[in-house]
């Protein structure tokens, strides 16, 4: 019954997914940013079921059961983080920008080597987030339909792919209405029925009020506070975030969809952290049974409540790993391979390649997450390189013009070295053994996980502002980026939307 209410589901989504692909009529506009037409209501969704995924629920349950509150529901708190902070400083100009890709703003303002490189942690960074997403899948199909893993993940993304490639944002959108509608309703129905048949149990120093899993090291202070930054922070630089942002249809609208995003994000993250900690407590489920969450709705839960909040985790996993499937497709085209928008003389050559690019990224994010199987871990690892290496040329560089491409070139090398040097040395990772690359030594030990995360945002932050000031970018910089204003205005001429955010300068103006 369970994996029957779940497909059920999971074929609603599909063919509402592929329903509204003759939205895209053949331009690529629409297939990547929606034709910058969505309101409120579906930029919301869309970014809360980006945020409310299989690692802010699944990962989130898994973490908390074993090391408290703030170890599992930093990983929505953060995504909430982010999205706040996203509303009140970049939505508003970003959106202004009427760019394609994240990567355009690396282009525009600070030239084509910083694109290359950009887009190639964007690309590493988010198949690890696609990968994340799949675990959970794959987990579910195991313990509930006795798929093996293995095809439960080429299962899980095949049937992710089919409606993205047929209607890009339109469809994540759409969809995206129904996963976060089943998300939110699971919550609250998954909250009352372990209120009313446990009561909340909050175990002596797990809970949300119990500060010292902030203050003390060795309660994981270190830890939860990384995972904090790089997701309030280092996300701020997500793709399939900024896609969401840049098919808003004005600049308010993306501002108000935030706010009401990291809303929802913070109380569904708290919702099932609660439900972790209740979980252990009463019923002694452990991380040694399997997922958390899949072992109390499988053993204990009323059925309906089980397909219900099962197809809530599936749904925002789908949605989150639609969305890095293309944000990250249009990356690897447009960006890495430079191809460009044509709606004149035939069919559009971005969205032909976009779709067909789709195909090796999941292949990619397949074979990390049968590789790799933890969700929460691979959701922070994925901004802990954005966190080191974009956020700073990015989030600074939006409001501080005095850097060049000198500036952020250093700081994502320096804080991709940093970060990539510190994940090999450090034995765990997020408070599990480091099995994705760990180099046995003698130099750093278990206790600085946490701080890895924080060094390396540091640095790379530290890096960018200080060759900023001391290396202002040349007045050929300048011009360059004007150049590159006027080709944007014309690719958007079809849209009938010109960019206005990103400053064309003058030749007189001077560092």
């Amino acid at each position: 019954m369970i994996i029957a209410g779940v497909g059920l589901t999971v074929l609603v989504v599909l063919a509402v997914g592929i329903a509204v692909a003759r939205k895209i009529d053949g331009d690529s506009a629409h297939f990547l940013v929606a034709g910058r037409r969505l309101g409120v209501p579906l930029v919301a969704v869309s970014l809360t079921a980006a945020a409310v995924d299989s690692n802010a629920t699944v990962g989130n349950t898994d973490l908390t059961s074993q090391f408290g509150f703030w170890s599992g529901a930093s990983l929505a708190i953060g995504l909430a983080i982010c999205l706040l902070l996203t509303g009140l400083f970049l939505a508003r100009p970003v959106n202004r920008m009427k760019l394609f890709t994240l990567a355009d703003f690396f282009r525009i303002r600070y030239g084509r080597p910083t694109e290359v490189v950009a887009s190639l942690v964007m690309l590493l960074s988010f198949v690890t987030l696609l990968a994340g997403n799949l675990v959970a899948c794959g987990f579910l199909l195991e313990r509930f339909a006795n798929v093996p893993y293995a095809w439960g993940v080429v299962l899980s993304v095949s049937l992710v792919l089919a409606y993205t490639v047929a209607g890009g944002l339109f469809s994540d959108a759409y969809t995206a209405a129904i996963q976060t509608t089943i998300t939110v309703v699971a919550s609250v129905a998954l909250l009352g029925w372990v209120a009313v048949s446990y009561g909340i149990v909050v175990p002596d120093g797990l809970g949300p009020f119990d500060v010292g899993q902030l203050t003390d090291s060795a309660q994981g202070a270190p830890i939860n506070w990384a995972t904090l930054v790089a997701l309030g922070i280092g996300d701020i630089v997500a793709i399939d975030f900024m896609q969401r942002i840049f098919g808003a249809k004005s600049p308010e609208v993306a501002r108000r969809s935030c706010f009401v995003a990291a809303g929802f994000t913070a109380a569904i993250g708290t919702v099932f952290a609660l439900v972790a900690l209740t979980a252990s407590a009463v019923l002694g489920i452990s991380v040694d049974d399997g997922p958390v969450l899949f072992t109390l709705l499988a053993d204990y839960a009323p059925p309906l409540l089980a397909v219900l909040v099962l197809s809530g985790i599936v749904a925002a996993s789908f949605s989150t790993a639609s969305g890095a499937i293309l944000a990250t497709s249009a990356v690897a085209v447009r960006n890495l391979f430079q191809q460009r928008r044509i709606v004149v003389g035939g069919p559009d050559p971005l969205l032909r390649w976009t779709r067909l690019a789709m195909v090796p990224i999941c292949v990619l994010g397949c074979v990390l997450a049968i590789r790799v199987s933890q969700t929460g871990i691979l959701l922070t690892l994925a901004f802990d390189l954005m966190l080191a290496c974009l956020a700073a040329p990015f989030v600074i560089g939006l409001f501080w013009r005095r850097p060049g491409a000198v500036a952020a070139l250093t700081a994502a090398g320096v804080g991709l070295v940093v970060r990539l040097v510190l994940l090999a040395l450090t034995p765990t990772l997020y408070g599990v053994p480091n099995d994705l690359l760990y180099v046995p030594n003698d130099l750093v030990g278990a206790g600085f996980d946490g701080w890895a995360t924080l060094v390396a945002g540091v640095i790379g932050f530290g890096t960018f502002v200080l060759v900023g000031y001391l290396r202002p970018r040349p007045e050929s910089e300048r011009l360059s980026e004007a150049e590159q204003v006027l080709d944007l205005e014309r690719e958007l001429e079809r849209e009938g939307a010109l960019p206005v955010a990103v400053e064309a300068p003058t030749p007189a103006r001077t560092a």
